[in-house]
């Protein structure tokens, strides 16, 4: 087998419209494609990080909640690179985003946050 790079990540959210707001809206995430697929009642929406195609937003009737805290197994969070995090905080914060403190990588001396989408699932901003 030969994995050539992370192709996508899927992402199911209670609340279509809220979440396709932050994903687009708030953090700038480029629509590519949005279907409803009716025999699922669901949509399924396509976006871009930076001219890539990175993550699928869906939604479904009723999805369980998300285990958070203590962390459960799978998924632990979502990471996107930024080249000024300062700025970054900045405006998710005039977005009404709450931002955890600046921590520093000790083993890259990178500095990186977190903060979550609108169903809880914790976003990593990491500054490269």
């Amino acid at each position: 087998m030969n994995l050539t790079k992370l192709h996508h990540i899927a992402i199911i959210c209670s609340n279509y419209e809220k979440s396709k707001d932050f994903y687009v809206r708030i953090l700038g995430l480029t629509p590519v494609r949005e279907v409803f697929r009716e025999e699922r009642n669901s949509y399924k929406l396509d976006l871009e990080v930076n001219g890539q195609y990175q993550v699928e937003l869906f939604s479904f009737p009723n999805p369980p909640e998300r285990p958070s805290y203590p962390e459960a197994a799978g998924l632990r969070h979502l990471a996107f690179e930024v080249n000024d995090i300062e700025e970054a905080i900045i405006h998710l914060t005039s977005m009404k985003v709450e931002v955890e403190a600046i921590r520093v990588d000790p083993w890259t001396d990178k500095k990186f946050t977190f903060f979550a989408d609108p169903d809880g699932l914790p976003i990593e901003l990491y500054e490269c």
